[in-house]
């Protein structure tokens, strides 16, 4: 008994050295991630003044961004696995802070889609490449943890973003530069710096982290090894990655993150020209205004992670966040300026709760050996709604003059995608595991099973030991 006490302190100990060491630095990555996708929302109006990209052409150059991201997602995560999560994580940044610099140079609308289009396929495989680095690193009764505290740091980037760009924009004519230019130059640096320190500051396996104890190092191996065994104890038949795509349940979820995506990415790009309605408003207060929704967001998920982690079935409060996005996003289309950006924040307290709940499902279902392609299927697929909604509404604009029948379309998709949830299939949660007991039939299963087909989607026969290196 005294072994298992030890090794339940080490797992735990091992954990907790996770979450202090490593999620920060995976949180400043993903608040640059964001910075840098979104920035453009708030230099819209100087692009327009400056380069002439109109409402359209702005929305289609910002959703190009994501056929880029759908394209390379999953040749991206195949380069993953040959090079390893850590590798792979600051190609992407370096890469994509590189791209996000050269932003500040642009000309005219071609110029302006080219790099979108560059930035969409560097940052392509980032997402999966952490999600798949967390599944080899954390115990999966973490890892709902650390999903919804890494996809909290969008919201915490949505916030820091506003006020960011609005002191970067007001540095308008310095140095000759216009204020826009300071905001790609300066953040798109500052994704490359990042990039190089990630690279001395993540491990690429357990056996190589020095801030591990040797037992330490063991019991977190064990339990993932556990998982892994838990969550498929045979090898299905072969087949390969393509094949996830005629999964009925893969479908499905791609179809809910399809809309959530469409809430997200049209709140991060167009918000901003949503709040200029409001009289009076300059660049830094149309910045400090936009931080307000993603600061709800983000005292939203926090309730919606400690909520998710007591009930057996994710499935009601992923559609009460649906519910919510829809209700938020119908009453912003039919209030003032000033209303509608309180009701945009409630909308965002749903929507952005409803991102960690959805991942909950995939994540947990998944044999490693499939985790990050499948992810990268229903990631890149459901990323095009990143595409639709900037363009959608760019059209919508430049047609009527104004954003709101977007707004009521938003509406429409959040209220589909809460209906479609109750088609997934799900396994309740039991009661925890001993996580130094052993595994077995009788053991808790995953909360959601997805065709076994898929657990051979590598193309080759599950391995007898469970254990698969991020690298």
């Amino acid at each position: 008994m005294q072994s298992v006490d030890t090794a339940v302190t080490d797992q735990a100990s091992a954990t907790k050295k996770f979450f202090r060491r490593v999620l920060p630095v995976m949180l400043v990555m993903l608040i640059c991630n964001q910075l840098n996708r979104s920035n453009i929302g708030y230099a819209h109006e100087h692009l327009e003044a400056d380069v002439g990209i109109g409402a359209a052409a702005y929305g289609f150059g910002a959703g190009l961004f994501f056929v880029a991201y759908a394209i390379f997602e999953l040749p991206s995560n195949v380069m993953m696995e040959k090079f390893g999560a850590r590798v792979w994580l600051t190609r992407i940044m370096i890469s994509w802070g590189a791209v996000s610099f050269l932003m500040a140079f642009v000309r005219d609308d071609l110029m302006f889609y080219v790099l979108r289009f560059l930035l969409g396929a560097a940052e392509a495989g980032f997402f999966p490449a952490v999600i798949f680095y967390f599944a080899r690193w954390v115990p999966t009764g973490q890892r709902g943890k650390a999903t919804a505290i890494f996809i909290a740091g969008s919201s915490v980037a949505a916030a820091l973003s506003g006020p960011l760009a609005g002191m970067l924009l007001s540095l308008n004519d310095a140095l000759g530069l216009r204020g826009w230019q300071w905001l790609f130059g300066v953040e798109g640096l500052l994704s490359v710096a990042v990039g190089i320190g990630a690279f001395f500051l993540l491990d690429a396996k357990i056996q190589d982290a020095k801030w591990l104890t040797g037992k330490e190092k063991t019991a977190l191996i064990s339990a993932i090894a556990d998982d892994d065994a838990r969550h498929w104890p045979a090898a299905g038949a072969q087949t390969n990655r393509w094949k996830m795509l005629l999964n009925p349940q893969i479908i499905l979820l791609c179809g809910i993150y399809f809309s959530v995506q469409l809430s997200i990415y049209a709140n991060t790009f167009w918000l901003p020209s949503i709040i200029k309605r409001i009289p009076g408003t300059t660049d830094l207060s149309v910045g400090f205004l936009s931080a307000i929704p993603w600061v709800c967001a983000v005292i939203a998920m926090y309730f919606a992670a400690k909520w998710q982690d007591k009930a057996a079935s994710k499935r009601p409060l992923l559609v009460v966040a649906l519910l919510v996005a829809a209700a938020g996003t119908l009453a912003a289309a039919v209030t003032s300026p000033v209303l509608a950006l309180v009701f945009l924040a409630v909308a965002a307290m749903g929507f952005k709760s409803a991102s960690p709940l959805f991942w909950t499902i995939p994540q947990s279902g998944l044999h490693p050996l499939v985790l990050a392609p499948a992810i990268a299927v229903i990631n890149s697929l459901g990323n095009l709604g990143g595409f639709v909604a900037p363009f959608g509404f760019g059209i919508i604009k430049e047609q009527t003059g104004s954003v709101v029948p977007g707004l009521f379309a938003l509406a429409a998709a959040s209220t589909v995608a809460a209906g479609l949830v109750y088609f997934v299939k799900e396994k309740k949660a039991t009661e925890p595991r001993d996580p130094a007991a052993g595994s077995g039939a009788a053991d808790a299963g995953p909360e959601v099973r997805l065709d076994p087909d898929l657990a051979a989607a590598k193309g080759h026969q599950l391995p007898r030991d469970p254990v698969v290196s991020p690298t």
